[in-house]
C-alpha cells in the first residue's frame, strides 16, 4: 500500500454500517454506540510547526542523521537537532486534544502514531493507549547494552547539545526512536492485528508511505468504517463502502468531526487548557513561543551546518594523518563548505556496492516528520523493518 491515488467508491454502491459516507452519517454511528473501538492512526500531518518548520533546514540526504552507522561514528548532528526535537518545545494541536477527548469518552482502542515527538501525551492521552511505531523520545537507552538511561540525564545533554554516554558500558545512548537499519519496537508487532477489533478506523495526517504501518488501515473488517482526515487521499482510503473523506487541514478536519458530533465545545476547551498548561510549566506565553521560533530555526539551521561540517573537517584530518589524502589547501577552502552539507553525505556513486542499500529520499519534511527513521528501509522477509515507497 502506497501513495497511489485513492478512487472513491461509485455513489450508486450503498454504504453498509454507514447511513451515507458523509460527516453527519459518521457521527450518527459514533453517537449511536456503534463505535465503541476506535483506532487512531495518525503521521506527521497533524503537527503544526514542528516538521514543517524543520523542513526549512533543507539538509541534503538530512536522513543520514537518523542512520544508526552513522550515529555511532558521530552522533554530533543528531543531537543537534535533538535538541530542537525533544519534547517541551512545541505544543500539542486540536488534532492530539481530540484523540485525548476520544480517550477521556472511553472510545479509543489504540493510537498508533508514526511520530516520535509525544506530543500525544502531552495532550494528556495514556502511554498505555499509544503504539508508537517508529519509537519515541519518551524512553531511551544504550545502543550496545540496552541499558535504560535516565530522562533527567538525557535532557541535561539534549539542553546543553553534548553526546550522553552509557554508566554501564560507556557506550553511546540515543532516543528510541528507529533509526535505518534498526528494527522497529516490539510493541507496534504485540498491536499490529488490533485494527481487527475496532468498530472505527481514524486516519490522519500521514502519506501512508512507511511500511508496515501503512498497511494498518487494511487490518480492519470490511463493514468498518474509515474516515481519512488528511490534505490529500492516501493508501486507497475512499474506495470502501464505509470510507468517509475529510481532506484539507487535519485540525478544521477533527472541529467538523467534532462539530457534528456535538463535542466542538469540549474539543475547544480541551484544547485550550491543555495550551494553558503548557504554556504556564514553560513559564512562556503561547504567543511568545510561535513569535521566536522563526529565529529559533535559522539558529538550528546554522548549528546542524556547522556540527555536520565539523564532523567532516576532523574525518578528514584522521584520512590526511593517515597520508590517504592531500590536506586542504587553505582555510578557505574549509570555509567556502560551511553552509553546504552535501559535503558530508555519501553520494550514490561513492557508495560500496552492497545488497540492502536504503534509498534515501531528498525531501527533509518527510525525512523528519513520520519518515524520518525509515522512509528508505526496505521491508526484509521477516517485516521487522520499516520502508518507503520511493515514489513518496
Amino acid at each position: 500500500m502506497g501513495q497511489e491515488e485513492s478512487s472513491p467508491i461509485n455513489e450508486s454502491v450503498p454504504p453498509r454500517s454507514l447511513a451515507g459516507r458523509t460527516v453527519e452519517a459518521l457521527a450518527e454511528y459514533i453517537k449511536s454506540g456503534r463505535a465503541e473501538k476506535i483506532v487512531v492512526m495518525t503521521g506527521a500531518g497533524i503537527n503544526t510547526g514542528l516538521y514543517a518548520n524543520l523542513a526549512r533546514l533543507n539538509l541534503p540526504y538530512a536522513e543520514a542523521v537518523f542512520e544508526i552507522n552513522y550515529f555511532r561514528q558521530n552522533p554530533e548532528p543528531f543531537y543537534t537537532l535533538a535538541h530542537e526535537l525533544y519534547p517541551g518545545k512545541y505544543r500539542p494541536t486540536i488534532a492530539h486534544s481530540f484523540i485525548r477527548l476520544l480517550h477521556d469518552k472511553g472510545l479509543l482502542l489504540k493510537h498508533f502514531t508514526q511520530n516520535i515527538d509525544c506530543l500525544d501525551r502531552e495532550a494528556g492521552v495514556p502511554g498505555d493507549k499509544i503504539v508508537e511505531a517508529h519509537g519515541s523520545f519518551a524512553r531511551q537507552s544504550c545502543i550496545d547494552c540496552s541499558m535504560p538511561y535516565p530522562e533527567i540525564d538525557i535532557k541535561r545533554h539534549i539542553d546543553a547539545k553534548t553526546i550522553p554516554k552509557c554508566e554501564h558500558c560507556k557506550g553511546l545512548v540515543k532516543p528510541e526512536i528507529v533509526f535505518f537499519g534498526e528494527q522497529l519496537p516490539a510493541d507496534f508487532f504485540r498491536n499490529r492485528s488490533l485494527p481487527s477489533e475496532a468498530d472505527l478506523c481514524i486516519v490522519m495526517g500521514t502519506s501512508l508511505t512507511v511500511q508496515p504501518f501503512a498497511s494498518l488501515p487494511s487490518m480492519v473488517k470490511e463493514s468498518t468504517p474509515r474516515v481519512l482526515i488528511n490534505k490529500e487521499r492516501v493508501g486507497g482510503i475512499g474506495s470502501g463502502a464505509d470510507d468517509v473523506l475529510l481532506l484539507g487541514d487535519c485540525d478544521d478536519g477533527v472541529r467538523k468531526l467534532a462539530k457534528a458530533c456535538g463535542w466542538l465545545d469540549e474539543l475547544e476547551a480541551l484544547g485550550e487548557r491543555t495550551a494553558l498548561t503548557r504554556a504556564a510549566e514553560s513559564h512562556i506565553e503561547t504567543k511568545d513561543k510561535d513569535k521566536v521560533l522563526e529565529d529559533e530555526i535559522d539558529k538550528l539551521t546554522k548549528d546542524v551546518d556547522k556540527t555536520l561540517d565539523l564532523s567532516r573537517w576532523l574525518d578528514q584530518r584522521i584520512r590526511n594523518e593517515k597520508g590517504a589524502t592531500p590536506p586542504p589547501s587553505s582555510t578557505d577552502q574549509h570555509q567556502e563548505e560551511v553552509g553546504n552539507l552535501s559535503h558530508v553525505f555519501v553520494s550514490e556513486s561513492q557508495k560500496p556496492a552492497v545488497s540492502e542499500t536504503p534509498v534515501i529520499p531528498t525531501n527533509p519534511s518527510k525525512a523528519v516528520g513520520e519518515a524520518k527513521v525509515n522512509s528508505g528501509q526496505r521491508e526484509d522477509e521477516n517485516d521487522q523493518t520499516a520502508t518507503k515507497d520511493t515514489k513518496g
